[in-house]
């Protein structure tokens, strides 16, 4: 079995895996879409985690997971109670394109659009206020924006609006310590 990463689980996948490889899922975009209300926020002061959403002329690159055999439902089990907590995120295989070109099937989780956590509703701008300022119970909205941009630098992927928001969202944080 082969797992699609996007967002936190580049930096912190939580299951064994026996390689890695970088892909790319075309018609979809990486985005700050869906409202957290437990790891990231609260029902109260909601914060945002990222999402696939379908797009067309879209893709988005990540990292495939592969997962032995005998791990797989482990793995499934691990993945299900952490991504389909609140039933935003849809359970989808979906075709990758590897780093050698290859097709893959893949797991991955997408943003359930007719969800009420769905957040298409906002700029750039409001996202970065909203992720300065939650925090949930897997901690601080903003480490997790961090963590997402700085494994993207590593393995050298490029996401222009992630990135924005990271200056973004410092310059908020750095604003909020001087007063």
């Amino acid at each position: 079995m082969w797992v699609f990463g996007y967002g936190s689980l580049l930096w912190r996948p939580g299951f064994a895996f026996t390689k890695t490889k970088l892909a790319r899922l075309d018609g979809f975009r990486r985005s700050f879409c869906m409202s957290s209300i437990h790891h990231r926020g609260t029902p109260e002061n909601p914060g945002l985690v990222l999402a696939l959403d379908a797009a067309d002329g879209f893709s988005c690159n990540g990292v495939v997971f592969h997962v032995e055999d005998v791990r797989t439902q482990a793995t499934l089990d691990y993945l299900r109670k952490r991504e389909l907590i609140s039933s935003a995120y849809l359970e989808t295989k979906v075709k990758v394109n590897d780093q050698d070109r290859l097709q893959l099937m893949a797991v991955t989780y997408i943003i359930d659009k007719t969800h009420k956590q769905y957040r298409i509703d906002l700029d750039l701008a409001e996202q970065a206020e909203i992720i300065a300022n939650a925090t949930g119970s897997m901690g601080h909205n903003a480490d997790y924006l961090f963590n997402t941009v700085s494994q993207l630098k590593k393995l050298n992927l490029k996401d222009p609006e992630l990135e924005w928001l990271d200056k973004k969202v410092h310059r908020i944080l750095d604003a909020k310590k001087s007063v």
